[in-house]
């Protein structure tokens, strides 16, 4: 029979504040758009049009998520004429994502 593990009292509990910061980061991954968005700004910078031709949606919806990641400090931005280019923001974001990728043998 495995043994119980013993957790002892005086056991590091993370403050709330820090378990907020980390769950919103990860709330980045919880919406599929937003997945799809930052696969492919994993590979490098695009622009709105593109991504919203590959990803077959409406630039609407595509400039709302990626106004979300942006308020999270996780893509940056730069503005070329009329065109508007993306690139991840957060290298740890893109190492968590191709990760979870793998780990999930989905490619």
């Amino acid at each position: 029979m495995p043994s119980a593990t013993i957790i002892s009292p005086n056991a590091e509990v993370m403050p709330l504040d820090d378990a907020r910061a980390v769950a919103r980061f990860f709330q980045a991954l919880a919406d599929p758009t937003r997945v799809r968005l930052l696969k492919a700004l994993a590979a490098g910078e695009w622009c709105v049009t593109d991504l919203t031709e590959a990803l077959g949606m409406d630039q609407p919806a595509i400039s709302h998520q990626l106004k979300y990641l942006r308020e999270m400090s996780l893509v940056r931005w730069k503005k070329n004429g009329r065109h508007v280019y993306y690139t991840l923001g957060d290298t740890h974001l893109r190492e968590v994502l191709l990760s979870s990728i793998a780990h999930l043998e989905l490619e």
